[in-house]
């Protein structure tokens, strides 16, 4: 009788703790791709975090609204975000200011060239969610317009030149396709940033579309991965182009192309950050950081002198009481503890403008196949970006 009240008992208070735990665990994996349901209650709350003053953080929420199906919001702010953000204000005393402090602390952020193209992505493709398919067709006319006007922020874009083509095909308008097409597969200054299966993708499409092939464009899009954090240190040799040296803590997954579809990276994406202070691409930065370094080396000399006299003096102070050597001991290493924050003033006075838009992924994933799981290029994708993935577009 004993054992079958055990038995029950184990059954009654074993039960909800099995469920509790199956349930802990499907927390804990990730949604299948394709079932992500945004919930449009979220809309209100991401519009109400919007500041414009705030740019990085308005960038990041319109990321985030559009992946939200918030087109609305996309829509309303990104475009205020367009014509606050695109030109660079030049002020003579934030200028000249910004020369004894950490770069970026005085001046607004002004977007890059690829997030002024993908800020028009984001616009068209939320006008094509609503069915405002000539207010789609502007924003993506924009979007070519935006990657190649050499503004303050200027340069060519691979990534979103692919999405432009693809987007375009979307709209039927196949021609246009085309072009972008063939600047992936061609253009000289395109050639560094598309991997070769790329290209070759992109020239089999332009043969398709020449041919007046019956080709599917029902393609869907998916943001893979989340765009890596940045480091950077110093870096005097080969400095030419400034003392940065700027790297990405992930690797990026290299251009992936098959029969129904292809995966391109944002590493271009990066690139244009890393290169911010190199001269020919911005010759203010880089003369303000090469103007900004000898300021930082002052700075940097007073805890290694202000560790020398806490040091000496204790030990002089010590010496004169005649005592046991216990203030000088406590004086060296408090001292030495001074000194060691040298090298983090001087960072600190020179550290580079990395601002970006962050929201952003490591890749993209483009495919006309019905099931990613039908797509060899996500097949490919490391398991931890497979578990990032979303469908922003389809």
């Amino acid at each position: 009788m004993m054992k079958q009240r055990i038995k029950y008992g184990l059954i009654l208070y074993g039960l909800p703790a099995s469920l509790a735990c199956l349930l802990l665990m499907g927390c804990q994996h990730p949604q299948p791709i394709g079932l992500h349901q945004p919930d449009p209650s979220h809309c209100n709350g991401i519009e109400s975090a919007i500041d414009l003053r705030e740019r990085i953080n308005t960038l990041n929420n319109l990321s985030h609204a559009f992946y939200d199906q918030c087109y609305e919001t996309v829509i309303k702010y990104g475009a205020k975000a367009q014509t606050e953000y695109r030109h660079k204000t030049y002020s003579a005393l934030k200028e000249a200011g910004s020369i004894f402090v950490p770069d970026g602390t005085l001046i607004d952020y002004t977007l890059e060239s690829y997030e002024r193209g993908f800020l028009s992505f984001l616009l068209s493709a939320s006008y094509y969610q609503l069915h405002r398919i000539d207010d789609s067709m502007v924003e993506l006319r924009r979007l070519d317009h935006e990657i190649f006007t050499e503004l303050y922020n200027y340069g060519e874009d691979s990534v979103n030149i692919l999405l432009s083509a693809v987007l375009w095909e979307k709209l039927g308008e196949a021609s246009e396709a085309r072009v972008d097409w063939n600047r992936l597969q061609g253009q000289k200054e395109l050639q560094k940033q598309v991997d070769e299966p790329i290209r070759t993708f992109a020239s089999k499409r332009m043969g398709r579309i020449d041919a007046a092939e019956n080709i599917r464009s029902d393609w869907k899009i998916f943001a893979v991965g989340r765009f890596p954090d940045i480091e950077w240190n110093l870096k005097f040799i080969d400095s030419e182009n400034g003392y940065f040296s700027v790297t990405a803590r992930q690797d990026f997954i290299p251009g992936c192309a098959s029969d129904t579809g292809l995966s391109i990276s944002t590493q271009s994406w990066f690139g244009k950050i890393a290169m911010r202070h190199n001269n020919g691409y911005h010759p203010l930065l880089n003369a303000q950081s090469w103007i900004r370094l000898p300021f930082g080396i002052a700075y940097s000399i007073i805890p290694l002198a202000a560790g020398a006299g806490i040091a000496v003096g204790g030990c002089v102070a010590d010496a004169y009481a005649q005592g046991s050597g216990y203030i000088c001991n406590a004086s060296v290493k408090g001292g030495v503890a001074v000194m060691k924050q040298s090298p983090k003033v001087l960072k600190g006075t020179v550290h580079p403008d990395l601002r970006h838009w962050e929201n952003l992924p490591s890749s993209f994933l483009l495919t006309t196949a019905d099931d990613p799981s039908q797509e060899k290029c996500f097949l490919n994708l490391p398991d931890s970006d497979k578990s990032r993935t979303v469908k922003i577009l389809g």
